[in-house]
């Protein structure tokens, strides 16, 4: 079996071809749009990728054409030697990949599905305007503060952009135009937005998957989604607390010698979805606090330590509740989620 490396560029790639015993057979130039034809010509091989944004493109190629594919991580290159004494180039990246492959079987990370990816993009462009919005509306209170103007309302409601219009009309200054095409763009995003939100919920509906998901309290659409989009295959994870782990939720550790401390969360693996967990924790814990046995729970831990390690841990549950819900085929029942209320591996966030 040959090892075929390619160090990737936007335009052309880097192409390093070796035999079994580390002899190079070629070396070239390919153009990034006909990799998946040159792979198409190539007996079976190993194709070795490190992480990009076109990574995963070419791995569905190379697997479509019968290829054993190791997709790199980036984190990982450099402990092999890429870059090395500070010689770099797309040349040498390609040479050392292939040359590493011939010895060892590299790791690889996930390939995503292309579904995933599709749900995975749809909740990223759902956060990119939620941020824009919040830039701009934090941007558009500065503004009023300058002029000892508070204006209520959250970003989300269509009336804060009218609110701060009928505010600076009313004051001696007026309306700055530039601000007013602010507030236009605020309106936009909102509008946006909320088209997005009904594409997320249509999405849901049609998972069965995503609708067993959205039977646990504080999980709605966006964090079902996106849920789905990251775990992928829950079978890769032998357990919940792999899942967890992979997340960046479990207790963090700085142990040396006879002293051991652990730590706040890790806070490692896919910090968007690990970042709607928290806010559906937060959601139950002051929405579910006296009717659910999870909320229950978290607001008994939160008086006893306090609210961010409780909505923290109890993120750390949602997991192992949507994890279990997914691989046994069940919907939320409160009562089984009420069977494990330990204070194992709480941890600040």
């Amino acid at each position: 079996m040959q090892h075929v490396a390619v160090d990737l560029g936007s335009r052309e790639s880097q192409v390093c071809i070796r035999n079994p015993t580390g002899e190079i057979l070629l070396e070239r130039k390919v153009r990034t749009q006909k990799l998946p034809g040159f792979l198409a010509n190539q007996p079976h091989s190993r194709v070795i990728i490190e992480t990009s944004a076109e990574a995963f493109l070419i791995a569905d190629a190379a697997l479509e054409h019968g290829h054993e594919v190791r997709v790199v991580p980036a984190t990982l290159v450099k402990t092999l030697g890429v870059g090395e004494r500070r010689q770099k180039s797309d040349q040498r990246d390609a040479r050392k990949l292939s040359e590493v492959s011939t010895r060892i079987d590299l790791p690889s990370v996930h390939i995503p599905s292309e579904g995933s990816r599709q749900r995975k993009a749809l909740c990223n462009s759902r956060k990119n305007l939620l941020e824009a919005r919040t830039k701009l509306t934090n941007y558009v209170r500065g503004q009023l503060r300058l002029q000892a103007l508070i204006v209520p309302g959250r970003a989300s409601s269509n009336a804060f952009p009218a609110n701060v219009r009928q505010a600076l009309l009313a004051h001696t200054d007026g309306m700055p135009v530039h601000l007013d095409r602010v507030l236009q763009s605020i309106e936009a995003l909102n509008e946006q937005l909320d088209a997005l939100d009904e594409e997320l919920l249509a999405v849901a509906k049609q998972d069965s998957v995503c609708q067993r998901l959205m039977t646990v309290p504080g999980v709605g659409p966006v964090i079902a989604v996106r849920f789905v989009a990251v775990v992928d295959q829950p079978e890769r994870f032998p357990s919940a607390h792999h899942l967890m782990s992979y997340l960046g939720l479990t207790p963090g550790e700085n142990s040396s010698s006879l002293r051991v401390q652990h730590i706040g969360i890790t806070k490692a693996g896919a910090t968007d979805l690990r970042a709607v967990l928290i806010q559906g924790a937060w959601s139950i814990l002051r929405h579910r606090r006296t009717t659910d046995p999870m909320g229950i729970w978290a607001n008994a831990l939160a008086e006893r330590r306090n609210r961010f390690v409780a909505v923290t841990a109890l993120a750390r549950k949602l997991v192992g509740i949507l994890w279990a819900i997914w691989t046994q085929g069940t919907t939320y029942q409160a009562n089984q989620s009420a069977a494990d209320n330990s204070e194992r591996d709480v941890a600040p966030m």
